[in-house]
């Protein structure tokens, strides 16, 4: 601290301003040498370098739960770094959810060939087989946060006629793969001295969680072709194939696509959206600073983006994109979404963003603005870009209430009118 007055500085703003991230900083205090470290305020690496980055922290593990243990290290770190960029305004929060999800990204193409590799040992392989890892929800999208579980599906593919595995204790192709991803999701979730790596949650695999918990590619494909809900495939949207073999993870990207642009009822999808979403409302109440539910929230944002590609992806295939961002850019360059209403709706994204970023990176549970420090106020201020807390709290109203009325307009309004015609149809 003598020789680093700036440290000191750093930790008195996180102690108090961002109670979640001096947790971290306590219980791993060996952080302090990462922050005075050349580069820590620096833009985060991504892709390659992020790469190279665990593997050379891996390169000395002497068994799985090593491996484990400087995963967990090694993601937490990250994400305090991120955090910290956060609080310090130093990256918008929009990149801080690519940041995060280029960490999940990285493990999990770093740790599903380890395990692999330790399945193996007792069970052998399936020859021509492959396992692969699909991000859906806010990692799909590239849209995490710090508190973000990371919404998985597990599919493989296998040559015709395998009855069994290799292995000095050969399993059937279903059981191999059943168990194979439990191991996976055990090291992810499982919690040791480094903590834990993610909770995962597998209720948008097929049939949820009443069905297998990996699934064959062509149940995957005959699933959605033929018995999947609407909002499976708005929540399908946001898929990203994120580890696996090449060509397994191009197949099942083809699949999504032909999923997406397969041919829809228009006013089926209209009602279907707008009672999803009507019933979401009924169920969570969002508060005012619960963005994510709150109406005119990000949820609105994101049916009125996943509804646009569902209904146009058949005539405009380029409209298809996982973030939600990128999917209202398209469909104005596509003539699908009036360029104002889509500016609206890109500038309450990113407001929403900023607000939940800021506020999952730096505090537990709920938020009080009451008893906030002005620290923190200050933080949520600069990245919403905005003067004041008070015109923080004035823009949000005016926000909810403009991005609400565009979602009736363009889906709640009519999506009801369609319901009521066909309840009073005999």
């Amino acid at each position: 601290f003598h020789a680093n007055p700036n440290l000191l500085d750093l930790v008195a703003e996180l102690m108090g301003d961002a109670p979640r991230l001096a947790d971290h900083l306590a219980r791993h205090s060996g952080l302090l040498d990462a922050v005075v470290s050349r580069g820590f305020f620096e833009a985060p690496a991504q892709g390659a370098d992020l790469d190279v980055d665990l593997d050379r922290a891996l390169a000395e593990s002497v068994d799985l739960q090593d491996i484990l243990d400087r995963c967990r290290r090694w993601v937490n770190d990250r994400k305090f770094q991120i955090g910290v960029l956060v609080l310090r305004n130093l990256i918008d929060p929009e990149h801080a959810g690519h940041a995060l999800s280029d960490v999940a990204d990285t493990v999990l193409s770093r740790l599903l060939p380890r395990i692999e590799e330790e399945f193996a040992r007792n069970h052998g392989r399936i020859p021509g087989a492959g396992l692969a890892i699909v991000a859906m929800g806010k990692m799909g999208s590239r849209e995490m946060t710090a508190t973000s579980d990371l919404d998985l599906i597990l599919i493989y593919d296998l040559p015709e006629n395998v009855d069994s595995s290799d292995g000095p204790k050969p399993l059937s192709p279903s059981t191999y793969f059943a168990r194979l991803t439990q191991r996976l999701l055990n090291a992810l979730t499982v919690k040791t001295g480094e903590g834990t790596l993610y909770e995962v949650d597998m209720r948008l695999r097929p049939s949820g969680n009443a069905g297998p918990i990996a699934t064959s590619l062509e149940a995957f494909h005959r699933y959605h072709r033929e018995a999947a809900w609407t909002w499976e495939h708005l929540a399908l949207a946001r898929a990203r194939v994120v580890a696996g073999p090449p060509l397994l993870v191009a197949e099942i990207e083809r699949v999504i696509r032909e999923t997406l642009r397969q041919p829809r009822d228009p006013e089926k999808l209209l009602m279907d959206v707008a009672d999803m979403r009507e019933r979401m409302a009924k169920e969570h109440k969002g508060s005012f600073w619960e963005v994510k539910r709150r109406r005119g929230g990000l949820v609105d944002i994101e049916f009125i983006g996943q509804y646009l590609q569902l209904l146009h992806a058949q005539a405009c295939p380029d409209i298809l994109c996982s973030n939600t961002g990128c999917m209202l850019e398209s469909a104005v360059l596509n003539g699908l979404l009036p360029a104002e209403q889509g500016g609206l709706l890109r500038e309450a994204l990113r407001l929403w963003t900023a607000v939940q970023t800021v506020l999952r990176q730096t505090v537990e549970g709920a938020f009080h603005e009451d008893t906030a420090s002005d620290g923190l106020k200050h933080c949520l201020c600069a990245a919403a870009g905005v003067d004041d807390f008070a015109a923080l709290k004035d823009r949000m109203d005016r926000t909810a209430t403009q991005v609400h009325a565009l979602f009736e307009d363009m889906i709640g309004a009519p999506g009801r009118t369609l319901i009521n015609q066909h309840k009073d149809q005999p």
